[in-house]
Order: C-alpha cells, then sequence, then structure tokens
C-alpha cells in the first residue's frame, strides 16, 4: 500500500472518497440493553482512563475540522446523552472556524430535559431510535420499559427546533416487521422523519443472520400497503438513505439498505471511536490509535498525519457479501453509530 498523499489535507483515500463527515462516540455505555445490540446484562465498559476526556475529543474533532476539510460532526454512543460533558463538547464544536453542521444519534431517553440546552448551544438536529411504537414489544426489544420516555425525547427535540427530527428504525423478522407503516403514519403525523435500517452484523452476541433480516425491498412492499410510494427525485448524493416520495410528497421516508444495497461507492464518514480510535468504514477490523499519539505528544501536524494515513487504507466497500466477511470484534455500541 503506498503512504497517504500529503496535499490539500483532506481524508481522501485510494478510490478518491473524501470523508467529510464524522461520527465521534462520546461513551460505550448504554441505558437500554436493545437485543440486537448487546446482551441483557450489557458489555464489559471500558474503564475510564480508556476514554478519550473531553477535551482529547475536542482536540480530535478541532484538527479533523480545522486541519482536515471536516464539515458535519456527529455524536454517538453508546447513548451520548449520559456523556456528563456533552452540552460543553457541542458548544465548543459550535464554535469552531469554519462551523461544522453538528447531530446526534440517541435513544431519546432523557432528551426532552437537554434539547433546549443542546439547541442553545448550537446542536442542529438529532436523530432517535425507535424500532416500536408498541409498549410491550418495546420492553422485550431494549429490556427496559422506557417507551414513553423515548416519545417525550422527540417532542421535546421538536419544540427545541432541533429538526428535522430524524428516527431510526431497524426491523427484525418476527418481532416487529410489520410496524414499518404504523411508523410511518406516526413520523406523518408529528412532522418527523422515518428512515427504516435493514439489521447490519454489529451485534455484540455475532447472531446475525441475513436470512432472518428484514430487506430493503420487503420494507418498501410493506410500507406500499398503505402507502404510494415513488422514488425521490433530488440528488442522494453521500447520504445513506435511499429516500422516497410518500403520496405524493412533500414527505418523505427512506431506507438505509446497508447489507442489500451498499452505498459504500459514495462513503464520505470517518469515525472516531470513545478511546480514540479511528475506523474507515463502520465494518472494519483494524482501527489506528489516535489517543497513544495524544497522550505521548504529537501535535496537530501529526494527529492530521495519522488520522489521513488511516482514512487512505480505506477498503472498496464493506464486504458483507463476500464469503471472508469477518463481522468486527466491537459491537455496536463500542464502535458508534
Amino acid at each position: 500500500m503506498s503512504a497517504a498523499p500529503g496535499t490539500n489535507g483532506v481524508l481522501v483515500d485510494r478510490y478518491g472518497r473524501v470523508a467529510r463527515d464524522l461520527r465521534v462516540s462520546l461513551t460505550d455505555k448504554c441505558n437500554l440493553r436493545c437485543t440486537y445490540c448487546m446482551p441483557a446484562e450489557g458489555l464489559p465498559w471500558l474503564a475510564g482512563p480508556e476514554l478519550l476526556t473531553d477535551e482529547e475529543i475536542l482536540r480530535l474533532v478541532r484538527v479533523a475540522v480545522e486541519r482536515l476539510g471536516v464539515t458535519e460532526v456527529r455524536f454517538t454512543g453508546g447513548e451520548p446523552l449520559i456523556r456528563p460533558g456533552l452540552v460543553d463538547i457541542v458548544t465548543a464544536v459550535a464554535a469552531l472556524q469554519p462551523r461544522p453542521r453538528i447531530s446526534l444519534t440517541t435513544n431519546g431517553i432523557g432528551l426532552d430535559r437537554v434539547a433546549p440546552a443542546l439547541s442553545a448551544v448550537g446542536l442542529d438536529r438529532v436523530n432517535v431510535s425507535l424500532d416500536t411504537l408498541d409498549a410491550d414489544r418495546f420492553t422485550r426489544l431494549t429490556r427496559r420499559p422506557r417507551l414513553d420516555a423515548v416519545l417525550a425525547g422527540l417532542a421535546g427535540a421538536a419544540a427545541a427546533g432541533l429538526s428535522p427530527v430524524k428516527i431510526n428504525s431497524v426491523l427484525m423478522r418476527g418481532v416487529n416487521e410489520d410496524e414499518a407503516p404504523a411508523l410511518l403514519r406516526f413520523a406523518l403525523d408529528h412532522d418527523y422523519q422515518l428512515r427504516i435500517i435493514e439489521q447490519m452484523p454489529l451485534d455484540a452476541q455475532h447472531g446475525w443472520d441475513r436470512s432472518t433480516m428484514v430487506t430493503a425491498e420487503e420494507i418498501l412492499t410493506s410500507l406500499r400497503t398503505a402507502f404510494d410510494l415513488s422514488p425521490d427525485p433530488a440528488e442522494r448524493g453521500a447520504a445513506p438513505a435511499e429516500t422516497w416520495l410518500v403520496d405524493g410528497g412533500p414527505a418523505r421516508v427512506g431506507v438505509i439498505a446497508s447489507v442489500t444495497r451498499p452505498f459504500c461507492g459514495d462513503c464520505d464518514r470517518t469515525r472516531l471511536t470513545a478511546d480514540g480510535q479511528v475506523r474507515a468504514c463502520l465494518f472494519a477490523t483494524e482501527e489506528s490509535d489516535l489517543r497513544a499519539a495524544l497522550r505521548t505528544g504529537a501535535d496537530d501536524d501529526e494527529l492530521a498525519r495519522r488520522w489521513r494515513t488511516a482514512m487512505w487504507g480505506k477498503r472498496a466497500g464493506h464486504g458483507i457479501d463476500d464469503p471472508t466477511f469477518l463481522q468486527p470484534t466491537r459491537p455496536m455500541s463500542a464502535i458508534g453509530g
């Protein structure tokens, strides 16, 4: 492999893709135990000293924005709302020049309480995970009876102006595969934007089975039992969701078909884990350690160089359909969404 180019500073890979969207995991911990993500007892969490401090996170985000061309920063987890310094982190990132767009992916628990503060300091919008509108199903899926808290979080985000409020839903065969029309109706009624996501091989138990996954085609077929869907004429760009006009528009619904309709050729994302590892792909099996460089005195130029090198090695695609595909050792909660 040739070395990463040193010109123009952006996070370009060997295939010409440029990473401008940074996903930053603030913690691997979560206050839910979703069955497709982790076991009921939870996982061995990162020890405190392994986590990046607020100052370390901000330094790396600053390097990404000021030196590497990142224009969008999304905070993820685990559950990012349980990070004590979240509001201060958003405040500092919003003060960067050029100012990146700032978003948050959350399960929504507690969002109603903190949404006004986050909006006031510069958070632009949120994605909230919600897989079912049935309270009993929610409890079985997440192992916590917190549906009302999530719904309150969605309403609180909208009231605080964190729009568009997007809902991320994963459908699972034999669990909630029948809920696509109800979830879309709920989103339309509340002026939220629904994104339905194919279940991906990122569970801690490594129990994912493609044969039991609800595919994009099945999702669209289900939605069409209640709505008229037509292709969205808007340019998709690097967005992970393929969007459809609902009943002629302007409302839209998105389907993220990471498995059956991969969009790797247009990927513009780079990822930073809560313990300071750069991941070029959600499904990568290798990482590049920036935490060690930070803590041994690397200057910003060196951090930027290491990040560019990490992204230069990005593979052409995630390879889920390849017989040699290996699921990442880390689950989604540890990688960040």
